[in-house]
């Protein structure tokens, strides 16, 4: 037996890679490319089971392996539940890629397999969920009885709520006037926000704003940074995403987002090591490692990673009641602010509602005036389709759907996406597992459901 597996590892070190057959092509994989794919279903399969509390032989096969690409049906998963670990390996045999829950903070990538440094980089005690507030959304978590059934209708259509899609949730004039789960999915799934997730990093920084301790105009953000061209860059910048930094955002390739996200345990290395591709402010870069930088930021900013590290739950989720809410953290203990934020959909939908109320919540001020100004203030560099508050104005597909104008987006990998139209008092969240090449639109639900509302009076 022993010989056999010998000759399988060495057949497979021959190969390189593996060929994957799909669609008629042959693909050869490095090395490189087959650890990537490992760590990504290691660190979907932990985030689902040990955050969401799902099936992981369903997650394998849905989440991991059914989106389309042939190199990710190959991966086997080993799951250690006493360690909280999740290993995956091409073919069962090499390439190996890890993940590992740490509780209050969800599960991290471990590309160097060093677990013991991963679990020491955040406190052992978690910061902890608080109690699931009781009482009718926004201020507890039951929908009420406000249910419009012609929004119901709309949002029993698939061809409008899109393919796979997890859930569905409407809020008008303050309530839930619509909500839809899909099959396996409720109130109580926490959900991936992906890229969503880059619009509550910016609230966090707004909230360190209000405290005084950062500013938009802030530069020399990094000790690496001083000493170049780079210490020009501001926190504006960043949040703008025109700091003029290279960075490859290709997902179907190891580049920078990838290597950032599943083979370095510091996720702030890589973005923060990039040069110059333009002067800060004349080139707009949708970059995932700007977003990590912005954590890095304001954490140092805060001084004390403990309390860093308590501060998204203190300043932002416990005040909005938003419970179930996870902010994943990287291996070396800076918040994976790019993607990693699972919430449960109505726990989403409260922060888009925080948005539409300007920052305002239970009569309090929790945001700068000035900085919902900014995250409603496109930046010149991306040709006004992004705020200066990591969220989009015109998202990719947008042109020519007449939304109202004043619509933010928040928008996020495989189909995630809120829409915030103060004219409407309207906010529409809809989660799920749509890949890009399904070329679905979130815009043609929000134009019904705002048609709809219109004709209601």
């Amino acid at each position: 037996m022993r010989r056999v597996l010998h000759a399988l590892r060495a057949l497979a070190a021959l190969l390189v890679v593996i060929i994957a057959v799909g669609a008629g092509w042959l693909f050869i994989r490095p090395p490189e490319l087959l650890r990537v794919g490992d760590g990504y279903a290691a660190k979907i399969v932990c985030s689902n089971v040990f955050v969401a509390g799902r099936d992981a032989d369903a997650v394998l096969a849905e989440d991991v392996q059914a989106p389309g690409n042939p190199l990710l049906r190959l991966i086997h998963v080993d799951l250690d539940h006493a360690e909280k670990r999740v290993t995956a390996r091409i073919l069962g045999l090499f390439a190996a890629n890890y993940a590992v829950y740490r509780e209050g903070f969800g599960c991290t990538s471990v590309p160097d397999g060093d677990f013991a440094a991963a679990l020491e980089a955040v406190p052992a005690a978690p910061t902890g969920n608080p109690a699931k507030i009781q009482g009718v959304w926004p201020e507890g978590n039951d929908s009420g009885a406000f249910a419009d059934q012609r929004i119901s209708a709309i949002l029993a259509n698939p061809e409008l709520t899109g393919r796979n899609m997890r859930a569905v949730v409407v809020v008008h004039n303050g309530r839930i006037v619509g909500e839809a789960y899909g099959d396996g999915f409720g109130p109580d799934t926490p959900l991936i926000g992906w890229s969503m997730t880059k619009t509550v990093n910016a609230a966090i920084v707004g909230r360190l704003m209000l405290a005084g301790k950062i500013g938009f105009e802030d530069a020399a953000l990094l000790p690496q940074w001083r000493d170049d061209k780079r210490a020009q860059i501001t926190l504006g910048h960043l949040l703008g995403m025109e700091s003029g930094l290279g960075f490859n955002e290709d997902y179907g390739t190891v580049a920078d987002v990838t290597r950032m996200l599943y083979l370095d345990p510091d996720e702030t290395a890589l973005p923060a090591s990039r040069a110059l591709a333009a002067d800060p402010g004349a080139m707009f870069n949708y970059s995932s490692g700007t977003s990590v930088l912005i954590s890095r930021i304001w954490m140092d900013r805060i001084g004390n990673p403990q309390l860093a590290l308590a501060y998204p739950r203190k300043a932002l989720f416990d005040p909005l009641g938003m419970s179930s809410a996870v902010l994943e953290a990287d291996a070396r203990g800076t918040f994976a602010a790019s993607s990693y934020l699972y919430a449960t959909a109505r726990d989403w939908v409260r922060f888009g509602q925080f948005l539409l109320q300007d920052g305002v919540w239970n009569g309090e001020r929790l945001l700068p005036d000035r900085f919902m100004e900014m995250m409603r203030t496109p930046t010149a560099a991306s040709g006004g389709a992004y705020s200066h508050g990591q969220a989009w104005l015109q998202p990719p597909g947008s042109a020519g759907s007449g939304i109202p104008a004043d619509a933010l987006w928040l928008e996020g990998h495989d189909g995630q996406s809120m829409a915030i139209v103060p004219s409407a008092n309207l906010v529409v969240l809809r989660l799920g597992l749509t890949p890009s090449w399904l070329r679905y639109r979130p815009q043609v639900l929000l134009k019904d459901i705002l048609a709809t509302l219109s004709d209601e009076g």
